[in-house]
C-alpha cells in the first residue's frame, strides 16, 4: 500500500513559462513541481494489483512514465479545474494495457464539466471518424453521499469524501481507510489519509471527517493571502487544529523554495516534493 505524489505544483507549474526567479532556475530536484494530484498503488485483496488516481492533471503522462505507472483501475476526483482534469484523455493507454475500463468518481458539478469537455469521450457515437478515445465507467458522487460522508468503496480502500471550499467553489478532499487486511506494517503508519488540495476554508461540518487520520495532505500555495487558496502560515495552522501524526504541503508556487520552507516548518511538517511515497 503506497501513497505517491505525482505532482506538488501550483496550476503554472514550478518552473513557470518565461520565469526566471530562483525557485524557477532551481537545481534541487524537489524545486521541479508538475501539476497536483497523487495515486494510491497496492494489492487487493485476491492478490490483483490495483491503481486509484486522485485527480488527472495535464501532465498526468509525464507523471505515469515517471513512476512506471501501467493500469489505472480508478480515478477519483477532486474538482473541476483543468490542472486536476486536463489528463483524463492519457487514460486511454491504460485501457489499452489493461484491456479494461476505468471507474471515474466525481460530484454532479465535476461529472457535468467532464462529460462537456471530453465530449469526444463521453459522446464517441457523435465522432466523425473512429477514435482511440478512453473507456470509462462514470459514478456521480450524490449530494447525499457528500453530505452524510458515504465512503466510496474501491477494491477494498474506502474514500470518504471531504466537502471544502476553493473559494467560493465546492471542491472534494478525500479521506483514505484501507481495510485492515490490506495494510502493510508501513502502510500503518500512513493510513487514515486525508487528501485536501486547492482548500481556502474547511467548513464547519466537515471537521470531523478529520478525527483519527494519521497523515494530512493540505494545500499550501505560497506566504502572500490568495483567494481560492491556503496560504502556508494558514496551513500549518491548520494541521496543528487537525493533529495528524505528519501533514504534507502540495499544490506550491514558485514563491516556496523547497530547501528554505522546509527549514521554517515545525516538526511534523512538510513540503511534498514530486515522487516522494508514502508506506
Amino acid at each position: 500500500m503506497r501513497f505517491t505524489f505525482l505532482g506538488t505544483g501550483t496550476s503554472a507549474g514550478v518552473p513557470m513559462i518565461g520565469c526566471s526567479c530562483d525557485v524557477c532556475t532551481s537545481d534541487d530536484p524537489r524545486d521541479r513541481r508538475l501539476r497536483t494530484s497523487a495515486c494510491l498503488r497496492f494489492t487487493d485483496a485476491i492478490g490483483s494489483p490495483r491503481t486509484i488516481l486522485l485527480d488527472a492533471g495535464p501532465d498526468l503522462r509525464m507523471q505515469a512514465i515517471r513512476e512506471g505507472l501501467d493500469r489505472c483501475d480508478a480515478i477519483v476526483f477532486t474538482h473541476n479545474h483543468v490542472d486536476h482534469v486536463f489528463g483524463l484523455d492519457e487514460v486511454r493507454r491504460f485501457n489499452d494495457v489493461q484491456q479494461s475500463a476505468v471507474e471515474i468518481h466525481a460530484d454532479d458539478h465535476t461529472m457535468e464539466s467532464l462529460e462537456r469537455i471530453y465530449a469526444h469521450i463521453f459522446r464517441k457515437e457523435r465522432n466523425v471518424n473512429p477514435s482511440f478515445v478512453a473507456t470509462l465507467l462514470p459514478f456521480r458522487v450524490s449530494p447525499e453521499v457528500i453530505e452524510r460522508g458515504l465512503p466510496v468503496r474501491l477494491h477494498g480502500v474506502d474514500f470518504t469524501p471531504i466537502p471544502l471550499l476553493h473559494g467560493r467553489l465546492p471542491v472534494l478532499g478525500w479521506r483514505i481507510d484501507p481495510d485492515e487486511r490490506l495494510l502493510t506494517p508501513g502502510a500503518r503508519e500512513v493510513f487514515p489519509l486525508a487528501y485536501c488540495t486547492d482548500v481556502s476554508a474547511i467548513p464547519p461540518a466537515s471537521w470531523s471527517r478529520f478525527r483519527g487520520i494519521r497523515t494530512l495532505v493540505l494545500d499550501a500555495l505560497r506566504h502572500r493571502a490568495h483567494p481560492t487558496h491556503l496560504t502556508i502560515g494558514q496551513a500549518v495552522g491548520i494541521a496543528a487544529e487537525i493533529g495528524a501524526d505528519r501533514t504534507f504541503f502540495v499544490h506550491m508556487s514558485h514563491d516556496l523554495a523547497h530547501r528554505v520552507t522546509q527549514d521554517s516548518l515545525p516538526d511534523g511538517c512538510f513540503l511534498a516534493h514530486d515522487g516522494l511515497t508514502l508506506g
